[in-house]
């Protein structure tokens, strides 16, 4: 077992190569994707799949995170409050910072889940 992860690596799966890497990863893909993913056998099978899926999915959410950042205050300046509209601003943010994140983990994962290995540069 190789200890050495990738930046971004999630703190939720083990590293690859420790015992049981492969059922965290799944177990936190899922938590990245709506409820309604664990469904489908397909996706428990090839956890390769789950992580085309979940990519796709945080994709679309950093996406809606950064327009709505972009549009709230000109949409709802006339329906909310200036505190209001600042808040969500920090919620947008944070969120697409989360997102982001995760975009990056799943990104790491999935090629570890395809058998990249990652070497750490000096």
């Amino acid at each position: 077992m190789d200890d050495a992860v990738p930046p971004g690596w999630p703190v939720e799966v083990r590293p690859p190569g420790a015992p049981d890497w492969e059922r965290t990863a799944v177990a936190w893909l899922f938590d990245l994707v709506p409820p309604d993913y664990r469904a489908h056998e397909v996706l428990r099978r090839y956890p390769v799949l789950l992580a085309r899926f979940a990519a796709d999915h945080v994709a679309a959410g950093l996406e809606a995170a950064r327009m709505g950042w972009r549009t709230v205050r000109v949409e709802l300046a006339d329906q909310l409050p200036a505190d209001a509209i600042e808040a969500a601003m920090t919620a947008y943010e944070r969120e697409g910072a989360r997102l982001a994140a995760a975009a990056r983990g799943v990104e790491v994962v999935a090629g570890a889940l395809r058998g990249e290995r990652w070497v750490p540069r000096l």
